[in-house]
């Protein structure tokens, strides 16, 4: 388990909810680490309850009680993925404890503009699918990172790979609704 570090002064907009505050800050955790990585999983914890319930890993974490945290949500990444699983079928095995409020995902992919979408071939497996969107003109490779709450509240963010900085993450609650119900998906028993 690794805690994610703290979104700097010139992170999120004060009045960003603390969903969007996690969110931006697993992307810019993520964007640390480069591009061409594997998904990665996190869970949300409650950072007040963190303290309380798990100082010893709060500390670890670097939110013991002098630390001057305002995140009420606290990012904590899970193991690997297993290497060849399929995503969906992975997240469907996920079941979360109680202490935990959300999860969140980060994973890299290849899109097109909706202009393209006439133009790609019909009868394609999933492979033809990949290798023939890896090879059009008009990809882009981007890192979506998508948060869920158990109360329902979604969040995602979104960086191209052409436009890797901070200030061109695009955010908002709807972006990737596939990933969204997916991970909400981990929350139902």
């Amino acid at each position: 388990m690794l805690g994610m570090p703290n979104v700097s002064p010139s992170g999120p907009p004060m009045a960003a909810s603390p969903l969007t505050v996690a969110v931006l800050e697993i992307d810019t955790y993520a964007a640390s680490l480069g591009w061409d990585q594997p998904a990665r999983l996190f869970a949300l914890v409650d950072t007040a309850r963190l303290r309380a319930h798990e100082p010893g890993l709060a500390a670890q974490l670097g939110l013991d009680d002098s630390a001057s945290t305002t995140a009420t949500l606290t990012p904590v990444e899970q193991e690997e993925l297993p290497a060849g699983t399929a995503l969906d079928e992975f997240l469907a095995t996920i079941a979360w404890p109680d202490a935990v409020v959300g999860c969140a995902m980060t994973v890299e992919r290849m899109m097109l503009p909706p202009s393209a979408e006439t133009s790609v071939p019909d009868g394609l497996t999933d492979a033809q699918l990949t290798e023939w969107v890896a090879g059009h003109p008009d990809r882009q490779e981007v890192r979506m990172t998508v948060a869920v709450l158990r109360d329902g509240a979604r969040d995602s963010a979104v960086r191209l790979r052409e436009k890797d900085s901070p200030t061109e993450v695009l955010t908002g609650a709807g972006l990737v609704p596939g990933l969204a119900e997916a991970l909400a998906a981990t929350f139902e028993s």
